[in-house]
């Protein structure tokens, strides 16, 4: 009876020993700090060489231009102006489109004070007319430089009068040939100086594409050079360079040829001038247009993009890729545009260059 008792009493005791050792243990972990968790890196993927574009070697044909943009023109065309300056327009006879034939009366300044003035000096001339008529009669009875002082003068009244009826002449600008009133730059009323530019006739029968060049441009271009001009809405022309603009002294001066200098009428002289073998009618001068003037042309020129080509110093090459890998290759130059270079020596077509 004693043993059982204490063996279960004994039972009892482990067990809430037991017991109280795990408590011990769980109320024990829950005074530590928490453990951090591991961090997690990203992973690291080495970076990747790019692979640099390459381009076959080819033939094509090359071409190097010149492009500027031009307008319509008449090969016969005038700008009119007056050389009285300072002065009313008193009637303009035209306007722009008309048709007028050589001789037309175009515009007349107002110069009724230049007239009567003329009329006096007409009557006042009559005069001395009728004493210089007495003088040759007394010419024999006359100191000969008393006589020829006399006759100078009736002279210089004459030619004053010449001048005179000159300058009215003037006050009136005329057609020089048939042709359009393409422009007009005044109307009735306004004042305007020597040289103004009043309007512009011209043969629109003569219409042909031009150009002006500048100093870098017209080294480069040459008369006979094949040309593509291009009017918008219209389509492309194929022709070639007839005229070159011609330099004068006037543009030498700054254009001092007349006064005005900057303001110095435009010639056909002063354009580059394509001839085309056909243009379309109805076309209106002063349209503008786009040239594209071929410089040089080579047929199967050896070519590779721009972006392949290298240089150190004086020397020239490319890297060449084949089935050995990447070579230096030295090579001569030609022409050059913008998307390709010409290679005379160095490369063949088919092979593969690299870009950079």
């Amino acid at each position: 009876m004693s043993m059982k008792w204490w063996t279960e009493s004994l039972s009892k005791r482990t067990l809430i020993a037991a017991m109280s050792l795990t408590l011990v243990f769980t109320s024990g972990c829950s005074l530590l700090p928490d453990e951090k968790e591991e961090e997690v890196l990203p992973e690291i993927i080495p970076p990747q060489i790019s692979n640099k574009p390459e381009y076959e070697v080819t033939t094509k044909t090359l071409e190097t231009k010149v492009q500027v943009i031009g307008k319509l023109i008449s090969m016969q065309e005038e700008t009119l102006y007056f050389t009285l300056g300072e002065k009313h327009i008193k009637e303009i006879y035209v306007k722009a489109g008309d048709q007028v034939q050589a001789g037309d009366p175009i515009a007349a300044l107002d110069v009724e004070e230049l007239e009567k003035t003329l009329r006096n000096e007409r009557l006042a001339f009559r005069r001395e007319e009728n004493a210089m008529k007495q003088t040759l009669r007394d010419r024999d009875e006359m100191d000969p430089l008393e006589f020829e002082e006399k006759q100078i003068a009736f002279e210089e009244k004459r030619q004053k009068l010449v001048d005179m009826e000159e300058e009215i002449a003037k006050a009136t600008i005329y057609a020089p040939f048939a042709g359009t009133i393409v422009t007009l730059n005044k109307q009735k009323g306004d004042t305007v100086k020597a040289y103004d530019p009043i309007a512009i006739v011209a043969d629109t029968a003569l219409i042909t594409p031009a150009a002006k060049l500048s100093k870098t441009e017209l080294e480069k271009v040459a008369v006979g050079m094949e040309a593509v001009v291009t009017i918008s809405s219209v389509g492309n022309f194929k022709g070639k360079v007839k005229q070159l603009p011609v330099k004068s002294t006037e543009q030498d001066n700054g254009g001092g040829g007349i006064p005005g200098g900057e303001n110095r009428p435009e010639r056909p002289e002063d354009f580059m001038i394509v001839d085309l073998p056909e243009l379309p009618k109805d076309l209106n001068r002063g349209t503008p247009i786009s040239i594209n003037i071929i410089t040089k042309r080579t047929e199967n020129a050896i070519v590779i993009p721009p972006s392949t080509l290298r240089s150190i110093g004086s020397r020239t090459y490319v890297q060449v890729i084949d089935e050995e890998g990447k070579r230096e290759v030295d090579v001569e130059v030609g022409q050059q545009t913008s998307t390709d270079v010409e290679i005379l020596q160095g490369l063949e077509p088919g092979q593969k260059v690299v870009g950079r």
